[in-house]
């Protein structure tokens, strides 16, 4: 029920993700008189979905303190709890964030060795696709934040981008080593101890984001925020821009014409419905978040973001490489003396 056109666009997202995945099947959270009639119009998506009836909804106005108490019967809840309860694989949603994160955290828990959730989507590089996180989850890191997000960032780079050993670097305000606050440079020496489990490529700024310097971004909540919402609004600033330039004039406009099928291929590599799914990484499940402006093809993507999370075993190579990690970093045992 969550998202700005939901449920319709929910439902259409749904049916379009059956394209790349027929073998997925659908527990549908909501209002059975609204979800039904649309559905009855879908009969692909009929056959391999359950309405689960409730009344509740969690609305984008909500405080998550709030929701978490009192919203224990709402779509969302209940969505959540098929996961905690392994009726699901995973669970979809375009509604209220902070909502989404807190009932997660309580129903699902935390993976054994990760303290915080992290906010991570993909980000369009020159060189393909990057994974950025934490997008706004956790505003102040310290270091021992900053190490788990770079293994989970990693374990999501190896599992849905396919990378074998993609590279980590730390966002920061320059590449040198003295650069950056306490957090920064704690969590830079944790990474670059022999013991990491991780490729570290050091220190990145600003522009490698885009360059694609890395395939792992790692930063605070707060400056991860700060830089997706700049990139977003650069890009709408671009566009416009563009559809400026081609209106300007009788010869521009002949110029879009010759330009038409690059400028198309051009829109399709930066559509941001391409990259729709945030995922909450570090809990005990998979919780994929749509963004609630999205339409169905947005939708679909963000479901498939979840499906590859789920076949491509990323719960297991997160446990692996958390366990690693803190295998190495433990001190070894003296050997006990023998007794005479």
């Amino acid at each position: 029920m969550g998202g700005d056109q939901a449920p319709r666009m929910v439902l259409k997202g749904a049916d379009k993700s059956l394209k790349r995945y027929p073998g997925a099947a659908f527990l549908l959270f909501g209002v059975e008189d609204k979800i039904k009639p649309l559905l009855a119009k879908m009969p692909r998506l009929m056959r391999c979905s359950s309405i689960r009836h409730t009344d509740e909804v969690v609305t984008n106005e909500a405080k998550p303190s709030v929701a978490l108490r009192t919203a224990r019967r709402s779509s969302m809840r209940l969505a959540i709890d098929a996961v905690a309860e392994g009726e699901a694989d995973c669970v979809v949603s375009a509604g209220n964030t902070g909502a989404l994160m807190a009932m997660a955290k309580i129903a699902l828990k935390m993976l054994p060795g990760i303290d915080r959730p992290a906010i991570a989507s993909f980000f369009p590089t020159r060189r393909g696709e990057s994974v950025m996180l934490d997008l706004g989850a956790n505003v102040e890191c310290d270091a021992d934040n900053l190490v788990q997000f770079a293994l989970m960032g990693d374990a999501f780079a190896r599992t849905v981008l396919g990378l074998v050993q993609p590279t980590v670097g730390l966002l920061n305000v320059g590449s040198e080593e003295v650069k950056g606050n306490d957090a920064v440079r704690g969590a830079a020496a944790k990474l670059r101890n022999e013991t990491s489990p991780v490729k570290f490529h050091g220190f990145i700024e600003g522009n490698d984001i885009a360059a694609g310097t890395v395939d792992v971004v790692v930063t605070d909540g707060f400056t991860g925020n700060i830089a997706l919402k700049t990139a977003e609004g650069t890009a709408r600033l671009f566009s416009e821009f563009m559809r400026a330039a081609f209106r300007h004039s009788l010869l521009a406009r002949i110029g879009y014409l010759f330009a038409a099928d690059a400028l198309k291929k051009m829109r399709e590599r930066m559509d941001p419905r391409r990259y729709n799914g945030a995922m909450l990484l570090g809990l005990n499940g998979i919780v994929v978040k749509s963004h609630g402006g999205a339409d169905a093809l947005g939708f679909a993507n963000a479901i498939g973001v979840a499906v590859d999370m789920k076949i491509n075993g990323f719960l297991d190579q997160m446990r692996e490489e958390v366990a690693r990690l803190h295998a190495m970093q433990s001190p070894p045992q003296a050997p006990q003396s023998a007794a005479l």
